[in-house]
Formats: C-alpha cells, sequence, structure tokens
C-alpha cells in the first residue's frame, strides 16, 4: 500500500515507517501537525507531540518525500475514550490534513502512526481513517516497550530527548542525550519507579535527527536552549527549545545522485513542504447511510421471518432466519435487509438496540458473496448506534439453502444493562489481526469474554498463513492469545470452549491433524505460562468442531473461543457426576446407563456457569432408538427416519436436563441454545424444528422445570458435519451455554 506518515518528528513515528516498508509498504507522503505559533513548544494536548516542530519541516528533504503540515486550530473537546466527530476538536486538525493529502495524492491508501499503547490516540486515528476510507497501520501496538527500544537503537534510530517529565529524569542532564546512551537508566527508572521504557506515559519525548529512512541527509543540532516547565523537586518537566540546525548531505546519496545523474538542484527540488489550510469549525458532517427500519420490508413476505430467542431476561440470545420452504431466495442482499431488519425492530420492542449486542454470528449461503453481505452489515451496526463498542462477530458460510432457509441466518447475544467491555482495534499491526469494519476482537461482560472468529492471518501482513490448516490453526491460537492477553488471561487456561470451523477443503485424512495440533498447541500455552510463573487455575475447555462449506478468506480454519477471566476461577469439572445437586426426574422411557456420559462434555464454574456439549454419534443414536419399544433393531443402512429422529430429540432434552439439574442449573439460566444438525439427514429446518419443538412442549407439561413462550427457545444450525472430535459425525449436536447472575 502507498502510505502517509504522521510524524511528530518522534523515534515511535519513525520506526513506525520502517516497520511499513519492511512489510512492503511505501511511504509516500508525510503529514505532521504543529502549534499555530511557531514560538510556541509544547500545546497542552492530549493528541499531537509538538515539542521539536521546528525541525521537522526538514524531514521532506531528507527523505526525499513531500511534507504536508497544518497548524492545530482546535482543542480537546471530546476527552471520552472512544471518540466522535466533534466541531471545534484537534481530531478534526487531523482529519482536514489527511483529507488534504488524499486529494492531492489519491493513491494513497493508509496512514502510518506510532501509537505503542495508548488507546486514546489509536481510537482517533482509527476515526479518521474510517471517516477517509483509509486503512490505520500501526505496526509498534501491543508491543513490548524493552525490545521495541532496543530494536530502534539497532536499527540506527538516532533520537535525543526534547522533554522530560518523570521522576528520575533531570532537564539538566537528560535533555539532547541520545536514547542510545540514555537506553540502561530508562530500564533502571522502569524497575525503581515504573516508568514506560518507551516513554508512552508521557515520561519523555524525543526528536529524530536521523535514521535509514533519511537518505539524502541527516540533521545536525547546533544550539538549542533548556526550558523548564516545572522545577517540582521530584518529577520537574523541562522541554528543549531548538535555536539552530542544519543538515548534512550523506556521502551515500550524493554518489547514489550522481549516478541517477541528479544533483544538488533536485535535492532542493525534494524539499516540497504543503501547508494544509482549512477551517477547523467546519461542519462535520456524519458520513454512512441511515437505515429507516420500516423501509424494504414491504418487498419481503413477512410471514417467511422467523425468530427464537431464549427465556432468560437479562441475558439473551435471539435468531432469525426466513424459512423458505421453496428453496429459492430472494438473494443475499434482500435476504440479509430482511433479517437484520427484523432483528433491529425486534430489539427495539423489548427497549434494546445494536448497543445492547454482545455478539454476531453472521451465517450466509455462500461465501462469494462476503463483501455484499458486509456491506450490508455496516448499515445497520455501527460505531454510531454502539457507543459502548460494536459487537463482536464470526461470519461462516452454512448450507441455508440446502435446508429449505434464505440466505442469510443471523444470531445475536443480547444484554439489557451497559457494562459491556469491548476491544476494538482497527488498525493494522504486529500485535493481532485487525478489524477493519464495525465489530471487534472481543466483548468482555460478566466475567464471559466472547471472542471473535479467529483466522490463522499473520497480523501485520493480514494474509493467511501458508502451510496447511495445522498451520492457520496454530496461526489463529497465537492471534487468540494475543486478544486474551489484553484482557489479563490466556486461551492456554481461561478458555471454556472452543468451536473449531473447518473448511471442507480440509482433506478428511487431515482432520485429525487439526484436533492433534490443538491439543499440542495449547499444552505449549500452559507450559510456557507455568515457566513464567502465571499459570494458577487451569480451565480445560469444551472442543467443538464444525465442517462448514467455506470461512472468510477461503481459510481453512476458523477458531471461535469463550473465556472466563474473573479472578476467582476454579477448575472446571468434566464428568456428570461431580457436584451433583439433584437428580432429574425422568419424564420419558429412557434407562439411565453409563454411557450417556460419553455424549457429554461440559465445563462448570460453580453457582455462575455451566456449559455443555452434547455429541449423538450415529452410533451412540442407535443405541437411544433401540431403546425405543417397536423400534427396528436390524437398521443395517445407520438411517434414521422420522421417527427416529423424534426420539434422538427427546434424548438430547433428557440428557441436557440431566447435566443442569446435576449441577444447579435451570432451564431458566440458558443464555444460549443450539442444535447442529448435518445435511446428510436430509430433513428440512422445518421439520426438524417442529420435532424440537413438540418435544420441548411435552417435556414442559410433565416437569413444570421450563416454560415455553410463542418462539422457540433453540436455534437449528444446519452444517455439513459436527462434533466433539475432528471426525465431525454427529447425527445431533447440542451446545449449551447457561449462566447465573
Amino acid at each position: 500500500m502507498k502510505v502517509v506518515a504522521l510524524v511528530s518528528g518522534g523515534k515511535d513515528s519513525c520506526y513506525a515507517m520502517m516497520k511499513c516498508i519492511q512489510y512492503g509498504h511505501e511511504i509516500v507522503a508525510l503529514a505532521n501537525l504543529l502549534p499555530a505559533d511557531d514560538s510556541v513548544d509544547e500545546l497542552d494536548s492530549y493528541m499531537y507531540q509538538t515539542v521539536g516542530h521546528q525541525i521537522v519541516v526538514s524531514y521532506a528533504k531528507c527523505m526525499g518525500v513531500p511534507l504536508f503540515r497544518r497548524r492545530i486550530q482546535g482543542s480537546t473537546r471530546h476527552q471520552n475514550l472512544s471518540y466522535r466527530m466533534t466541531q471545534g476538536d484537534e481530531v478534526e486538525d487531523m482529519s482536514i490534513l489527511l483529507e488534504e493529502v488524499k486529494r492531492q495524492i489519491p493513491s494513497i491508501t493508509a496512514v502510518s502512526s506510532g501509537a505503542i499503547a495508548s488507546d486514546y490516540q489509536r481510537f482517533r486515528v482509527e476515526n479518521v481513517c474510517s471517516r477517509l476510507g483509509l486503512v490505520s497501520l500501526a505496526y509498534l501496538w501491543k508491543q513490548d516497550q524493552s525490545l521495541l527500544l532496543q530494536e530502534m537503537v539497532t536499527n540506527g534510530i538516532v533520537a535525543i530527548t526534547v522533554k522530560v517529565a518523570a521522576m528520575g529524569l533531570d532537564p539538566a542532564k537528560h535533555l539532547g542525550k541520545e536514547i542510545m546512551n540514555l537506553q540502561s537508566y530508562l530500564h533502571k527508572l522502569n524497575k525503581l519507579y515504573g516508568i514506560n521504557v518507551c516513554g508512552e506515559g508521557g515520561e519523555y519525548e524525543t526528536l529524530t535527527l536521523d535514521c535509514p529512512l533519511f537518505g539524502n541527509a541527516r540533521i545536525v543540532l547546533d544550539e538549542f536552549q533548556v526550558v523548564l516547565h516545572s522545577s517540582d523537586s521530584i518529577a520537574p518537566v523541562g522541554i528543549l527549545h531548538p535555536l539552530a540546525f542544519h543538515l548534512e548531505n550523506k556521502v551515500e546519496s550524493i554518489s547514489l545522485s550522481a549516478t541517477n545523474g541528479t544533483n544538488d538542484a533536485c535535492l532542493e527540488k525534494i524539499d516540497s513542504v504543503c501547508e494544509v489550510q482549512g477551517d477547523c469549525l467546519r461542519r462535520c458532517a456524519a458520513k454512512g447511510e441511515s437505515v429507516d427500519a420500516a423501509s424494504d420490508l414491504d418487498d419481503v413476505i413477512e410471514h417467511r421471518l422467523l425468530i427464537s430467542k431464549t427465556r432468560k431476561d437479562n441475558l439473551f440470545s435471539m435468531c432469525c432466519w426466513l424459512q423458505d420452504s421453496s428453496k429459492t431466495s430472494s438473494g443475499l442482499q434482500e435476504d440479509m435487509k430482511a433479517v437484520l431488519k427484523k432483528i433491529e425492530s425486534q430489539l427495539m420492542e423489548y427497549g434494546f438496540g445494536w448497543e445492547n449486542v454482545l455478539y454476531i454470528h453472521l451465517y450466509i449461503s455462500d461465501m462469494n458473496e462476503f463483501a455484499l453481505a458486509n456491506e450490508i452489515y455496516v448499515k445497520y451496526i455501527t460505531q454510531e448506534k454502539c457507543p459502548l463498542g460494536v459487537p463482536s462477530r464470526s461470519t461462516i458460510e452454512l448450507p441455508l439453502l440446502q435446508v429449505g432457509l434464505g440466505g442469510a441466518y443471523v444470531e445475536v447475544l443480547v444484554t439489557t444493562d451497559q457494562s459491556k467491555r469491548v476491544l476494538h482495534v482497527q488498525s493494522i499491526s504486529c500485535w493481532a489481526p485487525s478489524c477493519i469494519g464495525p465489530y471487534s476482537q472481543a466483548t468482555l461482560h460478566k466475567g464471559i469474554l466472547h471472542m471473535a472468529g479467529q483466522l490463522g492471518l499473520d497480523p501485520p501482513t493480514m494474509n493467511l498463513c501458508s502451510g496447511g490448516p495445522t498451520v492457520e490453526l496454530e496461526q489463529a491460537l497465537i492471534n487468540s492469545d494475543a486478544v486474551a492477553k489484553c484482557f489479563n488471561c490466556s486461551v492456554s487456561n481461561a478458555a471454556i470452549i472452543f468451536v473449531i470451523y473447518c473448511s471442507t477443503r480440509i482433506p478428511p485424512s487431515e482432520r485429525i491433524g487439526v484436533q492433534d495440533k490443538l491439543d499440542t498447541v495449547l499444552k505449549q500455552m500452559r507450559l510456557f505460562q507455568e515457566n513464567k510463573g502465571c499459570l494458577s487455575n487451569v480451565l480445560y475447555p469444551i472442543l467443538l468442531y464444525v465442517l462448514v462449506p467455506d470461512l472468510p478468506k477461503r481459510a481453512l480454519v476458523e477458531v471461535k473461543p469463550v473465556l472466563y477471566v474473573e479472578d476467582d476461577m476454579k477448575t472446571t469439572e468434566t464428568t456428570v457426576e461431580d457436584m451433583s445437586f439433584t437428580i432429574a426426574p425422568n419424564h420419558w422411557d429412557f434407562q439411565e446407563a453409563s454411557w450417556h456420559d460419553t455424549c457429554i462434555q461440559k465445563s462448570v464454574i460453580p453457582g455462575k456457569i455451566c456449559v455443555i456439549v452434547l455429541s449423538v454419534t450415529n452410533e451412540l443414536a442407535m443405541k437411544v432408538c433401540s431403546e425405543s419399544p417397536g423400534c427396528n433393531r436390524n437398521n443395517q443402512d445407520h438411517r434414521f427416519g422420522n421417527e427416529q429422529i423424534d426420539r434422538i430429540t427427546r434424548f438430547c432434552i433428557y440428557l441436557l436436563d440431566k447435566v443442569l439439574a446435576g449441577n444447579g442449573f435451570s432451564w431458566e439460566d440458558i443464555t444460549n441454545l443450539k442444535f447442529y444438525f448435518p445435511t446428510s439427514l436430509c430433513m428440512p429446518l422445518e421439520t426438524l424444528s417442529l420435532m424440537f419443538t413438540n418435544a420441548f412442549n411435552e417435556f414442559a407439561e410433565m416437569s413444570q422445570r421450563i416454560k415455553i413462550g410463542k418462539e422457540p427457545i433453540f436455534n437449528l444450525i444446519p452444517v455439513l458435519g459436527a462434533g466433539k472430535t475432528s471426525s465431525m459425525d454427529d447425527i445431533i449436536t447440542c451446545e449449551l451455554f447457561s449462566q447465573k447472575h
């Protein structure tokens, strides 16, 4: 990509440019914001470093690229962590600056910045990039500051301190010193007082005088003045005011110029500096299309839209799909609009909106239309509608049309409160894959971390790792762990459940390798945590494998973890007999059998969470049906008719009830209940849904342990296969999540 680099003159923005080039991008312009008054060194700004701005003007000549500058007219008006377009805010100066750069150089598609740990700055750069249709590149984001500082020095960043404001840093002693010479002292201060080694907490600021990108010249500071802003005895604040400097041509650049037939006159032409004017108080017109919740539904047959919803009041899942018995669809665009509008209207009926949604499963019938689906999606779920953060999301292709559904199927997890915490990083970095769009890497709510589906993407390039499904899986787990670390946990010890979506493009012979690799990587991560002394309590997660037609970016594997991150973690139990509370009565004729336990995986955090995966394989289904009076015990072709499937649905409810009751949970605690069924059943979703509905109604009448409303409490998910192992040969697979509050 062609990149405009935001430069303050500091070491971080310069090293970020070097990382851009390392990853194959091209720096074609620089952008800098400076005070309106040249005599002012530093502004009271939360966003911009301006100390040393008198020297930044020479960067164009040093690098041989144009420099665009704008004098800051705005101030800090929007002080919340997340940013909304605000008239007169200093962020709008950056927007005007970058908009002009893009106008003059239309080929620019990305913006580089040197953010390391500041969410405040990153949010604002991402906000502006999103508005201008640019990609944010932040290759220093979340990097270890000690290693990062060493990298800068090793890779030729020559920078001096131009501001100090921390305990142990003396303006008289430390201003104007090269970071190479201060490196060991900064590490010492880190151990003594906890300062940020790279100065991310405002402990110090730097000015880069030379680096490998300065191919034409280096900057020589001839004279400067130390200005004391605060003489505080503990942490005095001082800045360096440059009085005189000059450029020193590099010998290598001169010889290179001679080779290319250029001379010093050309060097003067390279010195292109453009000052961008414009009124920061211009009207901030919000971009993006508004969606009329009442429109377009006239074009869709309303009675085909169906809804399911769990019964829990304060945290529930809701699902919408189009019943299409003719097995034809109006097309993804119309189907997607209809489904999203229906969910939006249902949320409004309950007094909620998209801001109450924690997680979204987006199922589509054709991954080739992913871009179109996303285009529709972003018109409904926007950052403006979700001030606390957009929901996390996974996108999967499912065989919807084969079971009589439309082209889109959406499932949402909804909370009634406003206590969620969202991680939404849109910048491309070395940390973890970015979310370029209105969805978040992870959403934390009531101790549960709902993580977006993770692909095996190499974060800095956003390309799928080559090497097959096991390589992709390992990278997806590494990416998941990077996200988890932002919440002070690890997938190796805090995961409750992993759903591993496998593409049909993985040969059956390689699927066992995916299962083995998952076990190996998690064990290696646990060992690493243990060696660091970070591993105390360990949760051993449930594993659910799902076979699907396709995944985003033609990935072979997608991993969706759910983690428990509260401080008082307890080890999960994995057998039905443990922590028994009550024995659920058997309202059907199923006989207690030891093999029932082989169907069950569960994670239980006593009194808080109970997660169950129930797997009914072909073999176990035959056992279930063989116990039925009058069944055909000579069913050699392993095919199951409606009568057998009907019995299997009741067995699933019976066994789920047994596990819930045995661990002190009720059906009212359920926040999510899914039944996966393979298309090989050759059964329309409508038929299977009726079977489960009848079974639940019958169970409700017999047991009084569950209340049934007008909508089903379960979602039916058509897949090509599912199971607790990579063989994915279940007749029916259930995923149940229950939570007490």
